[in-house]
């Protein structure tokens, strides 16, 4: 199969690619380089070919021949979402729907999109499923749910859609994330030795590791078209749901001589548990293989191999805010996210048209 993969230089990206191509396919990757300085340590031994372009100037040209869109190429987060919320919109929103109605038209038979169980918000004492309402509470999740929306119309007997709501993704990959709740807390661990929680930690998080995630990407591309046709599939599992002290203490045990205390009740209200027996029951050879405990001792490996510093982990090429921020205040990005070029003769930035790699 012929697969193209937005976002093969990001965290999940760059260890979806070489698993893909492992497996037999043909990967064709897309990603414009906004999180190049963040390569923490060599863990894949092939990348696939990757287009240095924009999300947004993709043409139906560089879709010819292609069986299949994975798309994850999105800014990733809630506080990114904020910083602009009108260009997470313009990407997330408008270049997702563009990107799906462009593969249709190219003859892409599978589209799979990367949403995110953020979509359900504030949940109350149940367990939310696929077919429960959604309350997105930033434009991040927002952007998710009105992506879903506008694909399923375009939904027919050429063009299969599928929506994967990931839980909270954790552990190791090459292009690192430091922003992510089980990955940041492991990091505070093995570089200052200690986890000074803000909160009292009572908000429920879905967990689900990044290479169960490939996992489940995988299983979609390999399913009878009719299996995940419109579908929308939570991606994790039911017993990696935990309250966010839970993940502290999980993270404090797998490095010893950790400290760890909580704070008083934040103001951050989004919490929600999980069901996840839809895809466990429907989607043969999918399963977790990770929970939080053994993820956060894979970290606790992984620091030690590389003897993270502390201003590695700090430093912004593992933190999408951070570096964004720097490429915007470096006027390396304009205020559209898109390159400029830095030996243009006027004064005023201007973009630059990525060319292919």
């Amino acid at each position: 199969m012929k697969i193209f993969v937005t976002g093969t230089e990001g965290y999940l990206g760059s260890l979806l690619a070489p698993q893909l191509m492992a497996a037999g396919h043909e990967v064709i990757g897309l990603d414009t380089g906004y999180y190049k300085a963040g390569w923490l340590y060599r863990g894949t031994t092939e990348s696939a070919r990757t287009l240095n372009k924009d999300l947004r100037q993709i043409t139906a040209d560089d879709l010819r021949g292609v069986d299949a869109v994975v798309h994850m190429a999105e800014l990733s987060n809630d506080p990114l979402g904020q910083l602009l919320p009108n260009i997470t919109y313009d990407i997330n929103h408008h270049g997702s729907v563009r990107l799906a109605e462009l593969a249709k038209a190219a003859g892409v038979q599978k589209f799979v999109y990367m949403s995110s169980c953020s979509v359900y918000g504030v949940g109350g004492a149940d367990f939310v499923t696929e077919d429960s309402l959604v309350n997105p509470q930033t434009a991040y999740a927002e952007c998710k749910v009105l992506v879903e929306n506008d694909l399923r119309p375009l939904a027919d007997a050429k063009f299969s859609p599928t929506f994967l709501r990931n839980a909270t993704a954790f552990g190791a990959s090459p292009r690192m994330r430091f922003d992510i709740v089980l990955n940041n807390l492991s990091g505070l661990a093995y570089t200052t030795g200690k986890i000074a929680m803000t909160s009292d930690g009572t908000p429920w998080r879905p967990l689900v590791h990044a290479l169960d995630i490939a996992r489940a990407i995988e299983c979609v591309l390999d399913a009878p078209t009719e299996a995940v046709h419109k579908q929308t599939f939570n991606v994790g599992s039911t017993e990696q749901n935990y309250r966010v002290r839970e993940i502290a203490e999980q993270v404090a045990a797998a490095f010893p001589g950790c400290a760890l205390s909580f704070g008083e009740q934040g103001a951050d209200n989004r919490s929600y548990r999980v069901n996840f027996d839809k895809i466990t029951n429907n989607l043969p050879g999918f399963s977790c293989d990770w929970n939080a405990e053994r993820g956060a001792q894979q970290l606790a490996a992984l620091f030690g191999s590389i003897n993270l510093s502390r201003e590695t982990f700090e430093g912004r090429g593992f933190t999408r805010l951070k570096q964004l921020k720097y490429l915007l205040e470096s006027q390396q990005i304009d205020r559209d996210f898109y390159w400029t070029d830095p030996f243009a003769a006027s004064d005023a930035p201007r973009k630059v048209q990525a060319a292919r790699a």
